[in-house]
């Protein structure tokens, strides 16, 4: 046997994958996808924010009042907790890759980012926009559910439409409490003012993978498939 052939799939580069889009665009639910087809980390930056204002302190209070108004976490808030759950992650010794839902969130986000990849020595990353339209985007966000009991999102699409309960658990399927008409508004407009720039940073760069988020699930799936072969 050569010589360091035992260690091959240790020393193999993680995958990175980075998903972009309005909010409702489902990159929830293709990030998901992906984690289980490649055996991956998941990481969502709206997971992380939920799960930090529920702490009964300065932060968690004030965190939890911005998001019910629409408004976003800081950029030093978010990657406190950003950089946090990838040191974590990093430590994992078979590592196979990350995906990643929400963030960077602004140009300087995305630029701390890139930094952070380059720390942790992950050069293979894939930066991908699930493209839909404002007027999509409003659509699924006013009418999407979530379940009561276990938290899982369902998405305005497809079949989802009418499931009556919760298709993993049972559980009451009931509206997101920050998906109110105010907070909606609030993430469009964020997203045309913050995360555009760096939607364009990464194009200008030639990094930037764009995927038709219109479409059915499977069908867009297959595409991210291709695009980050």
């Amino acid at each position: 046997m050569p010589a360091g052939a035992g260690k091959l799939k240790y020393m193999q580069t993680p995958q990175i994958i980075v998903l972009l889009g309005r909010s409702g665009c489902g990159k929830g639910t293709q990030a998901k996808s992906l984690q289980e087809k490649f055996d991956l980390e998941y990481l969502s930056s709206g997971d992380l924010l939920r799960k930090r204002m529920k702490s009964d302190d300065f932060s968690g209070r004030k965190l939890k009042i911005a998001l019910d108004k629409g408004d976003r976490a800081p950029t030093f808030l978010m990657f406190q907790l950003w950089a946090t759950a990838i040191e974590k992650i990093k430590n994992k010794s078979d590592l196979k890759g990350l995906v990643i839902d929400g963030s960077p969130r602004s140009l300087p986000e995305a630029k701390l980012m890139d930094h952070t990849f380059e720390w942790y020595e992950w050069p293979d990353v894939k930066i991908v926009l699930l493209d839909i339209s404002e007027t999509e985007a409003l659509e699924r966000l006013t009418k999407r559910r979530i379940c009561k009991n276990c938290q899982r999102i369902i998405p305005w699409l497809n079949n989802f439409k009418k499931l009556e309960k919760c298709d993993e658990c049972g559980g009451e399927l009931i509206a997101r409490f920050d998906d109110t008409k105010e907070a909606i508004k609030a993430r469009l407009d964020f997203f045309k003012k913050d995360v555009q720039p760096a939607i364009d940073y990464y194009e200008k760069n030639n990094r930037l993978i764009r995927v038709n988020g219109e479409r059915p699930i499977k069908e867009v799936h297959q595409e991210i498939l291709e695009k980050i072969k």
